[in-house]
């Protein structure tokens, strides 16, 4: 089983949670679109002016995401 990365989207401002929320629609069109194995999505806020957005991949697929979606950062999943 191949390791799963995390792609990692970053948003700043007042309205980065909502933002973020809104990305992660996206993200989720793009898993069905592009049949991608993994429905793993997900928003987090670090901080009233700082939120993320996030898909998981399996590793053997991050490089064609990653150049069609230009994620910020990745990091290696563990669930």
């Amino acid at each position: 089983m191949s390791r799963k990365i995390k792609l990692i989207w970053d948003f700043r401002g007042p309205t980065a949670k909502e933002i973020a929320k809104h990305h992660e629609k996206h993200l989720k069109d793009y898993i069905v679109a592009e049949k991608l194995s993994l429905n793993i999505t997900g928003t987090t806020q670090l901080s009233s002016m700082h939120s993320i957005a996030y898909l998981v991949v399996e590793e053997v697929n991050m490089l064609k995401v990653r150049d069609a979606l230009l994620p910020h950062r990745g990091e290696v999943y563990s669930n």
